[in-house]
């Protein structure tokens, strides 16, 4: 069944500037001869001038006054020219200085880099498998809400919730079906303002690589982005794009793939090898998503090499989990089977190969295998270390729903098969708990 997926990130950069002081001078001067000292009139005499000694110490007081005054002023006006004020003294010695850019130079100043998250800040990743917003037998009540009402409070307690969303939030008429029998064939939409559901619910962000992301083609992919967006929530799946989220100061990058050119191809390994290189240099954690494997409840089981369904390669779960891990990525979920698979420990990293579906409004089946989902929670580390986790068991009822299984049987179901299908695995407890490394 198709499926889909999401991408998003941000990021800012600040500018800093600088100011320029500026000092001032200042002197006296002083001069002419001594006053005399007396007047004419009134019958008086005219004083007497100065002996020689006198006007000779008067004229070397004067001229020391007007040598200091000097002195002074040359003082000042050099160390304002070169000490007194960093930019002025660049600007002396350098016709064209570092910080004032040339007509030719249009490039900006480097971001600083982030700084690094504490090693022991822990985080909480949580992911569902197979999510309809909507279908051709109709909407779920509630403008979507009606899928999550018995799940809400589980979805909101993990740091970054990831769903895999099977469908679009679109208006677009054209589908994939056109033309085609309707009994074979499912497009899946809902309107735009479904979207608000999922926020509403707590998912943090859609996983949009999978084979319904198309159903409506570029135009519905394009509104279920805008959809996404208008919600606040984050999507991941968009060919050559590396969102990068925030989660309590960890830098996050989420990729998802599917089997198809719409969405980064998990048949093109080497492609994926070099997209996760490059998130693991902007991120502190790099989480994959892969949409891949055949379908059917007999499908439970891994098995080594590539699958198909419907004429398609539905891609090598394991080899692109492996390739994956070793180009740097810290934890893989999957999806895409319909049904849930094991977990793998390899290399110290979780590999979750299948979740089942966990919603739908009268557009999956149910019972048996089909009805065992879960929602998956993995603590990490800054660094990547698994802290461990819980595999939280669902059943989902008839028409879709999901609702918390205190019975936990996917949680044993899940025990049985890791431990049959891989050499390496997280044992679980009873409820689906998990230690880490």
């Amino acid at each position: 069944m198709p499926g889909t997926m999401s991408p998003s990130g941000y990021g800012s950069r600040g500018r800093g500037s600088g100011g320029r002081g500026s000092g001032g001078r200042g002197g006296g001067r002083g001069g002419g001869r001594p006053p005399r000292r007396g007047a004419y009139g009134g019958g008086g005499s005219r004083g007497r001038r100065p002996d020689r000694k006198t006007l000779w110490r008067r004229r070397l007081v004067f001229l020391a006054i007007v040598v200091a005054v000097m002195t002074a002023g040359a003082v000042t006006a050099w160390a304002l020219i070169d000490g007194g004020d960093p930019d002025l003294s660049a600007i002396q010695n350098d016709p064209q200085p570092a910080a004032v850019a040339s007509p030719e130079d249009t490039s900006e100043p480097s971001p600083s880099p982030s700084p690094s998250p504490p090693k022991d800040t822990v985080i909480e990743i949580g992911w569902v498998g197979d999510t309809t917003p909507g279908s051709k037998y109709g909407l779920p009540p509630d403008n979507g809400r009606a899928l999550f009402t018995q799940t809400r409070s589980a979805l909101q307690k993990p740091d970054l919730m990831i769903a895999n969303i099977e469908g679009t939030y679109s208006t677009a008429t054209a589908s994939k079906c056109d033309g085609l029998d309707s009994s074979a064939c499912f497009a899946f939409q809902a309107p735009p303002a479904y979207a608000k559901a999922l926020a509403w619910a707590g998912v943090d962000m859609a996983s949009i690589a999978n084979n319904h992301a198309f159903d409506y083609f570029q135009a519905g992919f394009d509104q279920t982005k805008e959809a996404l967006t208008a919600a606040g929530v984050e999507y991941t799946g968009v060919p050559d794009e590396i969102p990068v989220v925030d989660v309590k100061g960890v830098r996050v990058a989420v990729l998802a793939f599917s089997p198809y050119d719409y969405n980064p191809n998990v048949n093109d390994i080497p492609a994926a090898v070099q997209l996760v290189k490059e998130a693991d240099e902007k991120a502190d954690l790099v989480v994959v998503t892969m949409h891949v494997g055949a379908e059917g409840s007999d499908k439970i089981h891994t098995p080594t090499g590539p699958e198909s369904a419907y004429g398609e390669n539905r891609g090598d779960s394991r080899a692109f989990a492996h390739s994956v891990i070793d180009a740097g990525a810290d934890l893989v979920l999957g999806a895409g089977p319909h049904v849930i698979r094991g977990i793998e420990r390899y290399n110290k990293r979780l590999i979750a190969y299948s979740l089942g579906n966990f919603g739908g409004w009268d557009n999956f089946g149910v019972g048996g295998n089909l009805s065992l989902s879960g929602l998956l929670k993995v603590r990490l580390a800054a660094d990547g270390t698994i802290k461990g986790g819980r595999w939280l068991s669902l059943y989902i009822d008839d028409p879709g729903v999901p609702r918390i299984d205190t019975a936990h049987t996917a949680a044993n179901l899940v025990r049985q098969l890791s431990a049959e299908d891989f050499d390496a695995t997280y044992e679980l407890s009873a409820d689906g708990s998990f230690k880490g490394d």
